[in-house]
């Protein structure tokens, strides 16, 4: 039996549990939970998307944003006027932008250069202090975190948010996004899977889950090409050399983050999606179920759906829709872009016609 939310018995009516919110900070979070009705038909599971391009900055990271400056408030390294800085390939940066707008304190985010220009020009529309620079490996000091880092520190009144290691990051999602996942699927959720850049999202929500049912719950990684997150849990804790690249943003990593060591050890296994699998389903999201969104979102959806095919009918797996494809449309539906990176033949025939930008 397809499961479905209370908001679908009502004639798409949504019922919220809440009155009036303080702020742009007090609508982060309480995101509905979709059915991928196509699907789960498909399937015969309940496939079931957090709907994250629903809070008020747009993506997933609008939690850790918020999670990470309330931590700083609370230890006391930020006050009234400070100045926050972060090291980010997009949408923290944006949820940081946001909280900051909306809490009064000024905002520094570096970049890797190979961002969407989209991303880029809402950061600077949102009062950030951008600084795009060469995208260098982890372990060059040149890269942008550590670019970040070096900045903060000589600056008064000023964090450096580290996102990466920062566990308050997974903090906040094994505090409310594991939670409402819990009680939006009224506890029968059998497996959770997302793809991974801090890994504060998989390690928050998979502790959570993983707590509050015993073990029974089972969390999955799904990796795109170029990260060394599948070869690391398939080969039992051995750390590879990075190769290789993906056209989706903000996820993949070429080591082990604090954020993500905290859960890293109980996670089931893992999924390593191409992003021709990726691409389609970006359409296939589009035209079946009328929902846009990028490419680590699509990546979701479809190691959800392997994970329903190798788990079998009648289970329930959740995944996160991240963000919507708006910072990303003028490469995910532009016909040139997609032939470019030799994705164009991955879309099925019948769904290019979606491919509108060139």
């Amino acid at each position: 039996m397809i499961f479905f939310t209370a908001a679908s018995k009502h004639l798409g009516v949504r019922r919220f549990a809440s009155r009036a919110v303080d702020g742009f900070t007090g609508a982060v979070g309480n995101t509905p939970l979709i059915n991928l009705t196509s699907l789960s038909r498909k399937t015969g599971c309940n496939i079931l998307a957090k709907a994250e391009f629903m809070n008020p900055g747009g993506s997933v990271k609008d939690r850790a944003a918020l999670g990470v400056i309330t931590d700083a408030e609370q230890r006391g390294s930020l006050k009234p006027g400070g100045i926050v800085v972060e090291g980010t390939a997009g949408n923290t940066g944006i949820g940081l932008a946001h909280v900051c707008r909306s809490r009064g304190y000024k905002c520094v985010i570096y970049m890797p250069n190979t961002q969407s220009q989209e991303k880029i020009d809402l950061l600077r529309m949102l009062g950030a202090d951008v600084r795009p620079v060469p995208a260098v490996a982890y372990d060059n000091p040149l890269n942008y975190n550590h670019q970040a880092r070096d900045y903060a520190k000589g600056l008064e009144n000023a964090v450096w948010t580290n996102q990466f290691d920062n566990t308050a990051n997974a903090k906040v999602h094994y505090d409310t996004t594991g939670p409402e996942i819990w009680e939006q699927t009224q506890g029968t959720v059998d497996v959770f899977t997302c793809a991974t850049g801090t890994g504060g999202t998989l390690a928050g929500v998979a502790k959570f889950l993983r707590e509050k049912s015993n073990g029974r719950v089972q969390s999955w990684l799904a990796d795109p090409p170029g990260s060394v997150l599948h070869s690391y849990i398939s080969s039992g804790g051995q750390l590879k050399e990075r190769s290789g690249s993906s056209i989706t943003e903000g996820i993949g990593q070429g080591r082990i983050t604090d954020n993500l060591a905290t859960e890293i050890a109980h996670v089931h296994g893992s999924l390593n999606i191409p992003d021709e699998k990726s691409i389609a389903m970006v359409y296939d999201l589009l035209d079946a179920e009328g929902i846009y969104v990028g490419a680590s979102s699509a990546l979701n959806v479809v190691a959800a759906v392997e994970l329903a095919e190798r788990f079998g009918p009648g289970k329930t797996i959740v995944t996160l829709l991240c963000d919507g494809a708006y910072r990303y449309q003028s490469r995910l539906f532009s016909k040139s872009w997609l032939e470019k990176k030799g994705l164009l033949s991955a879309i099925p025939e019948h769904l290019i016609k979606y491919a509108v930008l060139d």
